[in-house]
């Protein structure tokens, strides 16, 4: 199925594969066009830099050159990943950010069943800001979960001031990335909930090993960025981990409202999981018709 332009929710999907069905829509629109409990998790890894998700940025991003991107030199032969500028923020656009993030949960909330539980990836420079307006939108914050993984974030001394103050860092180096997690009201006791809407705890790894809200995992490899280039793809390692834990009872539909290139849908499909995505970048959506099934595909070391 090829993908095809999409104005709001309500068309058919741009494309399908096996469980998974990927929108082209901003997805506020494309939820308040959802019936209500009709989601039983949300697995997303949203877009923080405003600036560097314009239009504008993401054309400069794509051919290499200029931008707010930063573009990491080589490191011993291998070339890094872009990264955005999250402390070029200002205080307006961290405002709009939270009211992003207060608005989007608004028109998520009527959508989950009861016990829904949502999970968003985020940094620990911003992490503050988008609970406190998801949890102003009605959903309730259970912690987070600790991806625990060496990012190249960090540990720079001073800018042109390296020799100057040789034993100084600007900022620690991040070894870790907060997952935000979240739970939609539910109804009754959580065991009625279940029962109802199969939705309310986290499933367990094992009998004997409940899910853990700390997962070590590797930065994603080179041969998965091959297969989806996008510049803030996770690991399926990682992400089947996490999406397997979303519904309970391994039934029922997970969303990623900001799917990127696709791969949290290739990760449910790998768990065997229906699931939705929402993408509003046209080169996105067409990155994630080929990357869903080859990252489903994808075999991931234990």
């Amino acid at each position: 199925m090829t993908v095809t332009q999409m104005e709001f929710a309500g068309c058919a999907p741009a494309f399908t594969y096996g469980n998974a069905s990927l929108y082209h829509a901003d997805c506020i629109d494309w939820l308040a066009a959802q019936p209500e409990k009709s989601v039983h998790a949300v697995v997303t890894d949203p877009p923080y830099g405003i600036i560097e998700y314009t239009e504008k940025e993401q054309t400069k991003l794509r051919r290499g050159k200029g931008g707010v991107w930063r573009i990491p030199p080589t490191l011993n032969g291998h070339k890094r990943s872009p990264l955005p500028r999250f402390t070029t923020l200002s205080d307006t656009e961290r405002e709009a950010l939270a009211t992003f993030f207060h608005q989007w949960a608004k028109a998520l909330v009527p959508v989950l069943t009861p016990g829904a539980h949502v999970m968003v990836a985020c940094n620990p420079l911003l992490s503050y800001l988008i609970s406190g307006a998801v949890v102003d939108a009605g959903l309730e914050r259970r912690g987070e979960i600790v991806r625990r993984v060496m990012t190249m974030r960090g540990g720079d001394r001073p800018k042109n001031a390296h020799e100057e103050f040789s034993d100084v860092t600007v900022m620690p180096r991040s070894m870790w990335e907060p997952w935000l997690l979240f739970r939609k009201p539910f109804e009754g006791t959580v065991a009625d909930n279940l029962r109802k809407w199969g939705t309310g705890g986290l499933r367990r790894v094992s009998e004997h090993q409940p899910f853990g809200d700390v997962i070590d995992s590797a930065p994603t490899r080179p041969p998965e960025k091959k297969l989806a280039p996008h510049p803030s793809l996770k690991p399926q390692a990682f992400l089947r981990k996490v999406v397997r834990a979303s519904l309970p009872l391994g039934q029922g539909v997970v969303l990623d409202p900001f799917a990127g290139s696709g791969s949290t849908l290739a990760a449910a499909e790998a768990v065997g999981y229906k699931s939705i995505g929402v993408e509003k970048d046209a080169n996105y959506t067409s990155l994630a018709s080929e990357s869903i099934p080859a990252l489903a595909a994808f075999k991931v070391k234990d």
